[in-house]
């Protein structure tokens, strides 16, 4: 069992959805985001119901790439191993190209990519060094396509991460690394990300959507979609379907 794990973006959504569910589970928390005040109170509630689950909460704006790697050092040494890293932090601001909103759509760029580049360099690092460890990069179902409007930013940089995942995953089958890799690719899961969409198929509340989540996470596959219905079917046709039918999802 991974005992201690280290999710960024752990103040709201996604991020502080798996935090509940693994304390559920008696693990360790490491966890990180900009917003301490929200750590905080994430903290001191999982102390009242989870007295046994330790929790250990840190400052980091995920773009400050140094306080990434410097952070998840922290951890480590405060924890003495990191056994799994979510590399869940990330944004949805932006706009149609072109629209004059490039500053908007760079800061996700930035955000989804490079700083999760970052973030997998630092976990990865740690993961080499202790001889054994659990990657996790939250991608997204709108990786496998061009998405429009305010999507094709966050979709592109979304398959970036995937292909990362993936190319790291080749580094490790060749040189026969015991660290473990998973990308998950969530359909729609209500979080802060997209809390004003709606009328959205097949949206599932955050606990349920995070539920989800741990329970792929904790499989270790090599790709994972969640929740599996629809989303594995979707998938399947999402990489098929002339571009204008797979448009309308976004």
């Amino acid at each position: 069992m991974r005992k201690t794990i280290l999710i960024t973006g752990a103040s709201s959504g996604l991020g502080e959805g798996m935090a509940r569910e693994y304390a559920k589970q008696g693990r360790d928390l490491a966890l990180c985001a900009r917003r301490t005040e929200r750590l905080e109170q994430l903290k001191s509630e999982i102390a009242q119901q989870y007295p046994s689950v330790k929790v250990s909460v840190k400052a980091l704006d995920v773009n400050d790439h140094d306080a990434v790697f410097q952070v998840f050092k922290e951890f480590q040494q405060e924890f003495g191993s990191i056994d799994r890293v979510i590399v869940n932090a990330g944004m949805g601001k932006g706009a149609s190209l072109g629209t004059g909103y490039f500053y908007a759509n760079v800061q996700t760029a930035q955000t989804n990519f490079v700083a999760a580049l970052a973030q997998c360099e630092a976990a990865l690092e740690i993961f080499y060094q202790q001889q054994h460890g659990h990657l996790v990069t939250i991608s997204s179902i709108s990786a496998l396509r061009g998405m429009p409007r305010a999507m094709t930013v966050y979709a592109a940089t979304k398959a970036g991460l995937l292909a990362l995942t993936e190319g790291i995953r080749a580094d490790l089958i060749r040189t026969k690394s015991k660290v473990k890799v998973s990308a998950i690719l969530p359909g729609f899961i209500r979080s802060e990300i997209n809390e004003k969409v709606k009328n959205t198929p097949f949206m599932v509340d955050t606990e349920t959507g995070c539920k989800a989540l741990v329970k792929a996470i904790e499989r270790e596959p090599v790709q994972a979609y969640v929740p599996g219905w629809p989303w594995a079917l979707i998938g399947f046709l999402m990489k098929r379907l002339p571009l204008k039918w797979v448009m309308k999802l976004g």
